[in-house]
Parts: C-alpha cells; sequence; structure tokens
C-alpha cells in the first residue's frame, strides 16, 4: 500500500484557495446582514412616542396610527367591561380620549388614577393592548409636573393612592 500524498496541480491548488479564502467572507457577510436586520426591526418596535391626552392627533409622533403610548387619568363612572373587551377613557388638561382593551387591565386598575396605556389609535378610539398603572407615591414624586393635582382627579370620589 502505497501511501505517498500524490502531487496536486497547480490549477487544483489555486481553485481549492480560491474557495477557501470566499467561504467565510460569506459567511461573515451573511451574519452581518442578519445582525442589521434584528437590530432595525428591534429599534423601530422600540419606539414607542409618550403623549398625554391632549397631545394626541397634535403634537409630531403623536399623530397618525403610529404605536405610541398614552398618559391621562382614568374617567370616573367611563369603566364599562363587555365580551372580554374593557372601554374606559383617559383625561388630561380637558381633552378626552376614549380607550379600548382586549382583557381585564386587573392589578390595581381603577378610575380615577393615572394609567399610560400602550397602543394604536383607529377610528378616533385608542386601541391598547398594554395598560400601566402609575400608583406608587415614588413616581408622583418624580414626576410632578405630569401628574399635579387637577380638576379631573379632585372631581373624582376616589382620589388616587
Amino acid at each position: 500500500m502505497d501511501l505517498t500524498p500524490r502531487p496536486v496541480t497547480d490549477a487544483e491548488s489555486r481553485a481549492q484557495n480560491r474557495r477557501r479564502r470566499w467561504a467565510p467572507m460569506i459567511i461573515v457577510a451573511l451574519a452581518l446582514v442578519a445582525g442589521g436586520v434584528v437590530v432595525s426591526q428591534f429599534l423601530t418596535s422600540a419606539i414607542d412616542y409618550y403623549c398625554n391626552v391632549d397631545e394626541v392627533g397634535v403634537r409630531d409622533g403623536c399623530v397618525g396610527q403610529r404605536r405610541i403610548r398614552v398618559q391621562g387619568i382614568v374617567v370616573e363612572n367611563s369603566l364599562k367591561q363587555t365580551n372580554g373587551v374593557t372601554e374606559f377613557s383617559l383625561v388630561f388638561q380637558d381633552k378626552t380620549l376614549r380607550v379600548q382593551y382586549q382583557g381585564d387591565p386587573g392589578g390595581v386598575f381603577q378610575e380615577c388614577i393615572p394609567v399610560v396605556a400602550h397602543g394604536r389609535v383607529v377610528d378616533g378610539v385608542f386601541d391598547s393592548d398594554r395598560i400601566e398603572v402609575k400608583h406608587t407615591n415614588q413616581y408622583v414624586e418624580k414626576n410632578k409636573t405630569r401628574f399635579e393635582a387637577t380638576k379631573e382627579t379632585a372631581a373624582c370620589s376616589q382620589l388616587p393612592g
């Protein structure tokens, strides 16, 4: 049995070297493209403008059907739950916005408290898929300008706690 290596011609050697050089470059290029797509998708989905109720449809970034976060106080006697849909109104600076939320917001959600709703405005109604209740004293203390005592909260029989 002869175990000596067979001679390789120059043409075969050059072709093998070309293939070896291109394979890592193609893999790196594909990884960079895939990474770019993932990062751009993450960044576009992570940008939700933060708007007060009175800024919806008025302030740049709070118009159209783009995804936004809306801050306001739940209007007293506006809370209704039917067929798994929770409907209520948010008020801020004398402007009101109707909100529809699929499901039950749960937790400490109630009328007369400040909340942040995530979603889109569709046909004049805010279609929300997430509700945040801002209820701690620390949050209110840090954001006094957003949650000053207003006539909306003062008119409620249940003050935020």
